[in-house]
């Protein structure tokens, strides 16, 4: 069975690069699995900081245990740059432990794609910091970013 692509598709333009991060950044604040996994390919290959999951079934097992570990995850993606079949972007994101100390995680991401539009590698680096609670700057319900809510340069990260 072959599965249907997943515009918008490569070559990307500004504008479709810029439609893939939304739909990326949507999709993981949704913290589901479920939603997130089939953006990949089936047989993906990730570095997120010092895993290397490869594949789509470990792909969806590494996010199940981080979304159990990042509790209130708050995600923020913006371009970065983008040609041909690969996009590269920047982000934040804000989660608490379970302890209750909250931290915001800054990252850069190397993307790219196979010619259907699913993310074939994924090349993450990420560092944490501690933060306070009142010193988050992401408050939205669960799931997506509403569309007024400030992006990463207008938050000045």
């Amino acid at each position: 069975m072959t599965e249907a692509p997943r515009p918008p598709l490569p070559p990307f333009t500004r504008e479709t690069a810029i439609a893939k991060v939304r739909a990326a950044e949507d999709a993981w604040n949704s913290r589901s699995p479920d939603t997130v996994a089939p953006a990949y390919t089936l047989d993906t290959a990730w570095r997120n900081r010092a895993d290397f999951p490869k594949g789509r079934e470990e792909i969806h097992a590494f996010l199940s245990r981080k979304w159990d570990r990042e509790q209130d995850y708050r995600l923020i993606k913006e371009l970065w740059a983008y040609t041909g079949n690969r996009i590269a972007v920047r982000y934040a994101y804000e989660w608490r432990d379970a302890a209750g100390q909250w931290y915001r995680s800054y990252g850069n991401e190397n993307w790219e794609f196979a010619g259907d539009g699913r993310m074939a590698h994924r090349f993450a680096s990420i560092n944490d910091l501690k933060i306070n609670e009142e010193d988050r700057l992401f408050h939205w319900p669960q799931g997506p970013r509403p569309a007024d809510h400030p992006g990463l340069s207008d938050l000045g990260l």
